[in-house]
């Protein structure tokens, strides 16, 4: 695999040039080729460039895992504008905030069920165009030109991921060309080790960094296929991997435990052993040592645990195929990346003792979007605090105990307790609100949230869960909700969600 140019989309334009009649990504009997998705990417950059956009533009690109996801995210980097990827699940409300926070020039969003983002549009003032399969619409002939490539330098924006912590809304982290490519060249190269042979499963959510660089950037740069599922389902899954001979499975925790169930639970005569699996990658949250044993035993595959943000272009840690495993933890840094235990003084802790994880590297954002505030917490002097608990084990192995803030993994999908509990403030009958994570034995966590009502005030739990689902996105609202005569404080009035009853 060559080296990346300073454009991530040059990845692509390497593979091309390198496999044009090999197939880039799949969705079904629908196949796009690498000479295809160049040319594609290449033709949507004109389009946009003749929609006025201009490099260092913020474009949103709120699409499905289709194929022409992988059309428009390249076409964007073609034009040397910036991607803002955005989950096709939010709401009006949500759009809004992302388009006017990123100050974006554009929205590209998928036609089918486009309503809510045409409506956060409008409210940003934010030009919206609808997208089919086929792309963005426009005819007529191109000069060669128009087709370039444009360069950019290494530390310039190519993607902006919206994060957030617990006590604000979200913040976009400014993820560069280098940074991203760098990444992408170590993770595809020394933990996926990809060649174009391989068949990459796209069953996870495009926007998000996991799915996006891990899993997409990676195949792209390797000249691999990714084959998408729009919406995971086990059982589907298991046919897509037989169907297409995935050698390499990317997913979160609660997909390894549904694949387990839908294997155990499938007749004998049908089940499927999904031999052409290579390696399998697990990320997002903690993967049970049971699981792990358990899959690997039922697949005869590999499964490597890694860690990572969206602050970090993602990857940072992994357990490395070419070294020995520790089941429960993160493994080793990857190439080019540090990491260390601090306590709240930056300071290094000793193995064994647990502390903030802190990572240094090329993999680090280029800051928060427009927030110097929020970038000079995170990075006070070169390291990034994670706001995880990790400990060092004496071989040099991390282990991920414990999350300092209060966020909310449900079945992958980051939920931050502070967004909800501000749309709960919104009901006229509430008076205190706190959201928080309870055990769930399917999704890793579920949100549920505790509620004190208002002197006077009537309210029932389901009314409130359909007011905030309503407001926010269907993985974010709380299906569990609980009213209470008064939350629990501490001194200083702070409500204590420790003492919550999980």
């Amino acid at each position: 695999m060559s080296r990346p140019g300073v454009n991530l989309a040059a990845i692509l334009a390497d593979s091309a040039a390198r496999f044009p009649r090999r197939p880039a990504v799949r969705l079904d009997d629908a196949v796009l080729d690498y000479g295809g998705l160049a040319d594609a990417a290449a033709r949507t950059a004109a389009l946009l460039r003749r929609a006025g956009v201009r490099p260092g533009d913020r474009v949103g690109l709120l699409v499905p895992n289709v194929p022409v996801f992988a059309v428009l995210y390249f076409g964007i980097l073609w034009a040397g504008a910036v991607v803002v990827p955005l989950n096709p699940l939010l709401r009006a409300r949500e759009v809004e905030y992302h388009l006017a926070d990123a100050d974006a020039a554009l929205l590209l969003a998928w036609r089918d069920g486009a309503d809510q983002a045409l409506i956060g549009a409008r409210a940003a003032g934010v030009t919206a165009l609808t997208v089919g399969a086929d792309g963005l619409p426009g005819g007529g002939r191109l000069e060669d030109s128009e087709l370039e490539l444009v360069e950019r330098e290494p530390s310039d924006t190519a993607v902006i991921l919206y994060t957030s912590g617990t006590t604000g809304r979200p913040k976009g982290a400014e993820l560069t060309h280098h940074g991203i490519a760098r990444n992408v060249e170590v993770t595809c190269g020394t933990i996926l080790q990809l060649t174009e042979r391989d068949v990459v499963f796209g069953g996870l959510p495009l926007f998000h960094a996991f799915g996006q660089m891990v899993g997409l950037d990676c195949a792209v740069a390797a000249g691999a296929c990714t084959t998408l599922l729009p919406r995971f389902d086990a059982g589907r899954a298991l046919e897509i991997i037989e169907r297409d001979g995935v050698t390499a499975f990317l997913g979160v925790p609660t997909m390894y435990s549904a694949l387990l169930a839908a294997a155990s639970g499938a007749a004998a005569d049908d089940r499927t052993r999904a031999e052409s699996l290579r390696v399998c990658i697990s990320g997002g949250a903690a993967l049970p040592v049971e699981v792990l044993r358990a899959f690997e035993e039922t697949f005869a595959c590999t499964v490597l645990e890694g860690y990572g943000l969206s602050e970090t272009s993602p990857v940072a840690c992994f357990n490395h195929p070419d070294r020995p495993r520790r089941p429960g933890t993160v493994g080793t840094p990857i190439e080019g990346v540090e990491l260390r235990i601090v306590d709240e003084h930056g300071r290094e802790l000793p193995d064994g003792q647990p502390g903030e994880v802190a990572i240094r590297g090329h993999n680090l954002m280029k800051g928060y979007w427009r927030n110097p505030e929020a970038t000079a917490a995170a990075i006070p002097d070169g390291w990034l605090r994670t706001g995880d608990v990790g400990v060092r084990d004496s071989d040099g192995h991390f282990r991920i105990v414990d999350r300092m803030k209060d966020l909310i993994i449900r079945a992958g999908f980051n939920v931050y307790p502070r967004e909800v509990e501000e749309v709960l403030y919104e009901h006229p009958a509430v008076a205190e609100a706190a959201v928080i994570g309870v055990p769930h034995p399917v999704l890793g966590e579920e949100v549920a949230a505790v509620v004190a009502l208002k002197p006077g005030s009537t309210a029932e739990p389901d009314e409130l869960r359909a007011f905030v689902k309503e407001r926010v996105a269907p993985y974010k609202y709380p299906r569990e909700v609980r009213i209470v005569e008064a939350l629990p404080k501490g001194p200083t009035g702070k409500i204590l969600k420790r003492e919550i009853e999980r």
